[in-house]
């Protein structure tokens, strides 16, 4: 009886943890502006202060550099801006060697979960990629794809599609 219950709780969950379809997320002909959320950015504390944080920590990161990147629609390809952030991520890399660092790949909702994750895998490479260019030593960075499973933006419209397309550095080791 108790493993029947169990069973029946587990079930419960699992199917509770499925993706769901947010309001207005079907194909009607509104524009889904009002459900796309603003991705949280940094604001200095009033006053002009600077934000005291731990070198070598992902806040270090997020303040200092950028821990973000954004790619075009169906695009694994860096632009201008992308390399640029990445430029400085390099720079911050070797200026903590005790650093290590994992690049998530992601993907806005459109496609199916196998593509999304195939191309979040790719844009987590191309970050990889271009940082070992730059001279970080590749043994200090995995990759890692969520494809759609993790937006930071909910919404159907450019908006939400443009934030959730991204490829986002997290670091761990010295300072973290």
């Amino acid at each position: 009886m108790r493993i029947k219950i169990l069973s029946i709780l587990a079930a419960v969950a699992l199917v509770s943890a499925c993706e769901t379809a947010s309001e207005g997320s079907g194909k009607g002909s509104g524009s889904g502006v009002a459900n796309a959320k603003p991705v949280e950015t940094y604001s200095p504390p009033l006053g002009g202060g600077k934000m005291s944080v731990r070198a070598g920590s992902q806040e270090d990161l997020v303040v200092n550099v950028g821990d973000r990147v954004f790619f075009g629609y169906d695009k694994f390809s860096l632009d201008g801006a992308a390399r640029k952030t990445l430029d400085k991520q390099a720079a911050w890399f070797k200026s903590n060697p005790s650093v290590t660092g994992t690049i998530e790949g992601h993907c806005d909702e459109r496609g199916t979960r196998e593509y999304n994750l195939a191309l979040g895998e790719r844009r987590a490479n191309a970050v990889k990629d271009y940082l070992a260019a730059k001279g970080v030593n590749p043994a200090r960075l995995k990759t890692i794809s969520y494809g759609k499973e993790r937006p930071v933006a909910n919404g159907s419209n450019d908006v939400a599609y443009r934030q959730n397309r991204r490829g986002v550095t997290n670091v761990s080791g010295a300072g973290s």
